[in-house]
């Protein structure tokens, strides 16, 4: 039996996300956004609400990878769905937006967003590790 492809599920997801907080695309002005929103709500989602928030939000924050940097969703060497840029490079969106539940401001989704081009401009170190 074929595994079902999971990346429609995703962007309809993300697609949510962007329609429910009124953000206009998926970029890195949406992903500000987000942050904010994040960093204004992390207080008040209750432990029982921490997973389905991270997923929502992590594929919102997923599709605004794929979209700005050319990515594709993917999964990683652990079997973990998340992002993958330029060959080489593997996010997991759902646990950055977990971090910055647990950790606020100092895991911005903000900051990891913005920190991804000098991502891609370091030098491959080995073997593509994720399979699309």
């Amino acid at each position: 039996m074929p595994i079902p492809n999971p990346v429609p599920a995703l962007e309809a997801a993300a697609e949510a996300v962007r329609q429910q907080l009124g953000l206009a695309a998926f970029d890195a002005e949406g992903v500000a956004r987000l942050d904010h929103f994040i960093a204004a709500q992390r207080g008040q989602v209750a432990a029982g609400q921490r997973a389905g928030v991270a997923q929502a939000f992590g594929c919102y924050l997923g599709e605004c990878l794929v979209r700005v940097y050319d990515g594709e969703w993917a999964a990683g060497p652990d079997g973990s769905t998340g992002v993958g840029l330029a060959g080489r490079l593997f996010f997991n969106p759902f646990y950055l937006v977990s971090q910055q539940l647990d950790r606020g401001d100092a895991a911005s989704v903000a900051a990891f967003f913005a920190s991804v081009p000098g991502r891609l401009k370091t030098p491959a170190a080995g073997r593509k590790r994720w399979i699309s």
